[in-house]
């Protein structure tokens, strides 16, 4: 054990994710998050709020190790994202669901393949892998569309299908950047009930959104950020910090 991890007051415990005095600059002298010390426990559900620029989508982007802090320590799944040699990202990926804001899905395969390629990644065999995903665009309404390819898609089909791709593997943290935004109402408590059913099975979930109205509706723990620091945050109804 580190001696941060011995010293830190409030950093400690079985959390899937702490961070630790974490900044990231992009810009001398401007910070997109600054002196950032949080924990999110296994299986907990955090809501992140903020206005554009807050942020949130840099924090995500540390936890997923697609960036790396200037200052500080992050835990993630009891790996130091600040120390871990590049091979060891995809390994850390592969136990982590992404929801990216722009989706990120591959134009070349279809919508089947692009839900199945986070099984292929783990070696599930390929039978199985192609149930398993069908099964995953079926909870999303998305069944029919398997062997079309993203480019033929809307925006919130497509979405949709980042989402199935995210939970098809069952993964221990799932990391969700505005998931709803491209969504009818309707649809999107659909989602986000979806989403909110695998904190029940054990998943840690962390949700960056605007929308006030999905905060007030699941009552989650809301940590809220302002230029980079942790303006406040709220414990879910019925439980302390």
């Amino acid at each position: 054990m580190s001696f941060w991890e011995r010293h830190s007051p409030g950093i400690g415990g079985d959390g899937a994710v702490r961070t630790y005095h974490v900044s990231k600059s992009y810009i001398a002298g401007t910070f997109a998050l600054h002196d950032l010390t949080l924990e999110v426990a296994k299986g907990e559900f955090v809501f992140l709020m903020g206005p554009s620029g807050a942020g949130k989508t840099t924090l995500l982007k540390l936890l997923f190790a697609a960036e790396r802090p200037n200052e500080g320590q992050i835990i993630v799944l009891g790996r130091n994202i600040a120390r871990l040699r590049e091979a060891g990202v995809p390994a850390l990926r592969r136990r982590i669901g992404v929801i990216f804001q722009d989706y990120k899905l591959l134009n070349r395969l279809t919508i089947e393949d692009n839900v199945a390629i986070a099984l292929d990644a783990v070696g599930t065999p390929r039978r199985e892998a192609r149930t398993r995903a069908f099964r995953m665009l079926k909870q999303v309404g998305l069944q029919h569309r398997r062997y079309h390819h993203p480019l033929s898609l809307s925006g919130g089909e497509q979405q949709r299908v980042a989402i199935a791709r995210a939970l098809v593997n069952e993964p221990e943290i799932l990391l969700a950047d505005e998931p709803t935004g491209n969504l009818d109402p309707e649809l999107t408590i659909e989602i986000m009930d979806l989403i909110a059913s695998a904190s029940t099975r054990g998943t840690t979930v962390i949700v960056a959104t605007h929308d006030v109205g999905l905060v007030e509706r699941y009552g989650k723990r809301t940590i809220l950020l302002d230029r980079g620091r942790i303006a406040d945050d709220a414990p879910a109804p019925g439980r302390s910090l």
